[in-house]
């Protein structure tokens, strides 16, 4: 496969100032060194815990974030060296689905011209043909034509987040980075968005940068999947090699934590409850060594003093832990919930 996007070293921290004064306190590390590569036309998934990194992580991939540090590549251009006007017509080929389908669309405007309004930053459409072209993106989403004229506060959360969709997909990208598309939606909906997002990727031949907090979303749906903690990748893996041996004890948590059927269907396979003591360190003052020893089941005294690499554990598969996998090797370090 061809690689269509290629992060080194991404960094991002965020000064920190108290006081009347606004003296500078301190940084916050939400992102270290994050090293990854998406291929052309696959669904990469990035997981973790809420403040892990996710999010920022993309912002800064797409620059609506600077990053301190590191080298973004999107089809073999380096895009965080170009100026602001060199960076806008190239935003064409990467868009974002946003979390919150209630504050990403202006509550002013008509569907008609949150849609329209890409094709003419971009100079896309001819002003005659955009009512056109917003029919067919409403239509790609599962909307009928007569939406257009109205505004957001008419829809419901499912529907607004297609409206999303159609504006991410008006300038045709190459790129569509969908962060936690479905999180603040009803259970009941979930699934026909993400149908509808598996769909799009298959019909239209897109790459998918998808962030994540639910597991077991991200297995059906995902070709490789990341695992963050505090500003750090600590897995990476196809999913079927994490879900079926994860290696980090981070991994092994989450996915202890996941809900499986009763009984377990064939091929399927039941971990013991992992209950990870304390609460995960701030990013304003993070621990030396391995960023999760201090939840870690089989931490030892190395982990306290020495930052784990991303190391290859298996053929496409890399984990940053000393001991990769001997927290599945060990079930005395589970606790099985009650």
């Amino acid at each position: 496969m061809t690689s269509l996007l290629e992060v080194r070293g991404l960094t991002k921290h965020f000064p920190v100032h108290r006081g009347w004064l606004q003296r500078r306190h301190g940084v916050v590390r939400a992102l270290e060194g994050v090293d990854l590569t998406v291929e052309k036309g696959e669904c990469f998934a990035v997981v973790g815990e809420s403040g892990s990194g996710k999010t920022t992580l993309a912002r800064c991939i797409i620059r609506l974030l600077e990053p301190t540090a590191g080298s973004v590549r999107f089809d073999g251009e380096e895009l965080t060296t170009l100026r602001p006007r060199q960076l806008r017509p190239r935003r064409r080929r990467f868009q974002m689905i946003f979390q919150d389908p209630y504050g990403s669309l202006n509550p002013r405007m008509r569907v008609a011209k949150i849609l329209a309004e890409p094709l003419a930053v971009h100079d896309l459409v001819p002003r005659a043909g955009r009512p056109q072209r917003v029919e067919e993106l409403l239509d790609l989403v599962g909307l009928a034509p007569e939406a257009a004229s109205r505004y957001p506060h008419q829809f419901s959360g499912g529907q607004r987040q297609r409206v999303g969709i159609a504006r991410a997909l008006a300038t045709a990208p190459d790129l569509l980075i969908a962060d936690e598309p479905v999180s603040a939606l009803d259970v009941s909906v979930r699934a026909q968005i993400v149908n509808l997002l598996t769909q799009l990727q298959e019909d239209l031949g897109l790459t998918v940068l998808f962030i994540a907090h639910d597991l077991a979303l991200v297995e059906q749906i995902a070709d490789r999947v990341a695992v963050m903690y505090l500003g750090r990748l600590v897995e990476v893996a196809t999913a079927a090699a994490l879900f079926a041996q994860p290696q980090h004890p981070y991994t092994i948590s989450l996915l202890s934590a996941v809900p499986v059927p009763e009984p377990v269907p064939a091929g399927g396979r039941r971990r013991g409850r992992i209950v990870l003591k304390g609460e995960a360190p701030s990013p304003l003052e993070p621990p030396t060594g391995c960023p999760f020893h201090p939840r870690c089941p089989i931490a030892r005294e190395r982990c306290a003093v020495e930052v784990p690499t991303l190391s290859s554990v298996g053929e496409g598969h890399t984990a940053a832990c000393h001991y990769p996998g001997e927290l599945e090797r060990e079930p005395a370090a589970r606790v099985e919930a009650s």
